[in-house]
């Protein structure tokens, strides 16, 4: 076999077909590129489609002791309810506009979810909903921040509030200073504030009565690591790198073929084969 592969007709067949391999390779890999852009593109569009729609009741997307989807960050929601006394932490090292800081997290009771109650008729009770009031800077040494307690402070009566959802951190460290914490974690926030509890958290866009002045809001959370990908294009991409395959497997095809001929013959007229080694 390895004789009839170094003739010179097979040599340049293998040239010829490793060239169409090659160049189903490269239109894969401009497949798998066009993939990648629809699939952002499209989901830029939804990201827009869900801005313009403005927010909706915060029971229609997300119920409390609920998973949840990753569809669902960055969606607009409001909810209606109180804050509940001594439950404001500070999120330690979150950085905003290029400065260190914290976030200010507050635990909301949910009386109004666009649902009337229903989202958590089969529960213990109102849930609670982890709240991203907005960012205060740190001071020079990141140690403390650098707006009052008096601004830091949870508001008293009800609430109305519009917001982003995001979805619940993994579990942090912790902090070793009171009120702090590392992460948004539900389950983490839970074992602190109790439940019934949501799986993800509300960034405020806006409040009424409106937040004191010295909490910074916060932008529109983004999907990191999506693949976005388009299916289509994706098996655009597949079937380039197959028929690239497919090349030099017919290569190979035609060596295997013509060397099993050259036995075939050898087989049928012995003396002949026997003359031209002599030969």
């Amino acid at each position: 076999m390895l004789s009839v592969a170094r003739q010179p007709r097979m040599i340049g067949l293998l040239l010829l077909f490793l060239l169409a391999a090659a160049v189903c390779a490269r239109l894969g890999v401009w497949q798998l590129d066009r993939a990648h852009e629809r699939g952002d593109l499209a989901d830029r569009q939804a990201a827009a489609e869900a801005q313009s729609q403005g927010p909706e009741g915060l029971g229609a997307l997300l119920e409390p002791q609920s998973t949840f989807p990753g569809d669902l960050v960055g969606r607009q929601a409001w909810v209606e309810g109180e804050y509940v006394p001594g439950t404001q932490m500070l999120v330690e090292g979150r950085a905003h506009d290029g400065a260190q800081g914290f976030l200010v997290l507050t635990a909301l009771r949910v009386s109004d979810d666009g649902t009337g109650g229903a989202s958590w008729a089969d529960l213990s009770g109102p849930p609670v909903l982890p709240v991203v009031r907005g960012w205060v800077p740190a001071t020079a040494d990141g140690a403390e921040p650098e707006v009052a307690a008096t601004v830091l402070a949870e508001p008293t009566g009800p609430v109305r509030l519009s917001g982003y959802l995001q979805a619940s951190e993994a579990l942090g460290q912790g902090s070793d200073v009171p009120g702090r914490t590392d992460s948004i974690s539900s389950a983490s926030l839970a074992n602190v504030w109790g439940g019934p509890i949501y799986s993800g958290y509300v960034v405020v866009s806006t409040s009424d009565p409106a937040q004191p002045a010295g909490i910074e809001l916060l932008d529109r959370p983004s999907i990191e690591g999506g693949d976005g990908l388009n299916l289509q294009n994706l098996f655009y991409a597949l079937q380039w790198w197959i028929f690239g395959g497919f090349a030099v497997l017919l290569w190979l095809r035609l060596v295997r073929d013509e060397t099993r001929g050259g036995e075939k013959s050898a087989d049928e007229d012995p003396f002949g084969a026997l003359a031209r080694a002599e030969a």
